[in-house]
């Protein structure tokens, strides 16, 4: 790897920097969009089930709002109806979904610059080329040539253009399927919101 990495040259080390970011992005994306730390199965089901004043305890919104982001959504309903018991539906519904938007925006946290990455690494490989092409024709004079530095500059120009698309192919390919997943959890959060919604403001006006 070191032999390569000098063989490269110099503009290898913005793309080793870019690929060392991915990797940290995607894992670190891996773990948070789990289905269990975004809406796990069942948790609204038991949340309904319980009644209100079981729901309003400190220590089960404390639980609910360090479960998951659903729950974040459902404590913010929680405490929402807490404060403002005479809250009509219209405005309880619209601190849902308001909540339900913040949450959507750390589902999608690093996302932009994972999408940043797969765009710029073969941009910065082709730069690599260029510089290699440049090594290469600053080597040629008139009636002589220089087979080392022509070396050199064929594998700056040849191992910085692989290096970019090795960065770029995983980085796009997992930046889609982390927006797919993010897709997925907004609709499915949205729905469970409105049951949410619906449940609870039902059951308050039962009473």
């Amino acid at each position: 790897m070191l032999g390569i990495i000098q063989a490269a040259g110099w503009p290898i080390w913005p793309l080793l920097a870019c690929s060392i970011a991915a990797m940290a992005l995607i894992f670190e994306r891996l773990y948070s969009l789990q289905t269990k730390l975004v809406i796990p199965d069942r948790l609204l089901d038991e949340v309904l089930s319980l009644s209100q004043p079981e729901l309003l305890n400190p220590n089960s919104i404390s639980q609910l709002k360090n479960h998951c982001a659903m729950g974040e959504i459902i404590v913010t309903g929680l405490m929402h109806r807490q404060h403002k018991p005479s809250t009509s539906e219209s405005d309880f519904r619209a601190e849902v979904e308001a909540s339900g938007r913040r949450v959507n925006h750390k589902l999608e946290k690093y996302l932009s610059a994972l999408g940043s990455i797969a765009s710029i690494a073969p941009l910065l490989g082709l730069f690599g080329t260029v510089v290699g092409m440049i090594e290469i024709f600053g080597s040629q004079t008139p009636g002589s040539g220089n087979p080392a530095q022509l070396a050199h500059g064929i594998s700056v120009a040849l191992y910085n253009t692989a290096f970019g698309l090795v960065i770029a192919i995983p980085s796009l390919v997992m930046w889609r399927h982390f927006r797919n997943r993010v897709d997925y959890f907004t609709v499915e959060l949205e729905i469970a919101s409105e049951r949410f919604v619906r449940h609870f403001y039902a059951a308050s006006k039962g009473k």
